[in-house]
């Protein structure tokens, strides 16, 4: 993943091609989210924690839905080493975005702050 981010990001093709693979995770989300095992939002972050391993998402619930907060990241540190572009929207918020989607069109993603940026992930989910 590292090496197609740092070919994209050289290309100067990694905006477009985000762009274009955000729709398909969009489109393709349900069925993806039922290959994963996921029934509930707060599963779309576990899920990804245990089958790639990248980052450990820590969830806390509120009235209005969850904040999931990730304190590290294997792939952003990866990227950043070989001065490749963000990996967090291609390869990981847009797929969480496609499965939530899938799950329930209602879903919110707010994005509060990332690792490529921040000191940490953070992600809001209502509904």
């Amino acid at each position: 993943m590292v090496d197609s981010l740092f070919r994209f990001s050289e290309e100067g093709i990694l905006e477009k091609v985000t762009e274009k693979r955000r729709k398909e995770q969009i489109l393709f989300g349900a069925e993806k989210a039922k290959n994963f095992g996921v029934s509930s939002p707060e599963e779309v972050f576990t899920k990804i924690s245990e089958l790639f391993n990248c980052t450990f998402w820590k969830i806390k619930e509120d009235n209005k839905g969850f904040l999931a907060k990730a304190n590290s990241c294997k792939l952003a540190a990866m990227a950043k080493e070989v001065g490749a572009g963000p990996p967090c929207d291609i390869y990981c918020l847009d797929p969480i975005e496609g499965m939530l989607k899938g799950l329930n069109q209602d879903y919110q993603i707010e994005v509060e702050e990332t690792l490529w940026q921040g000191k940490k992930c953070k992600v809001k989910v209502s509904e």
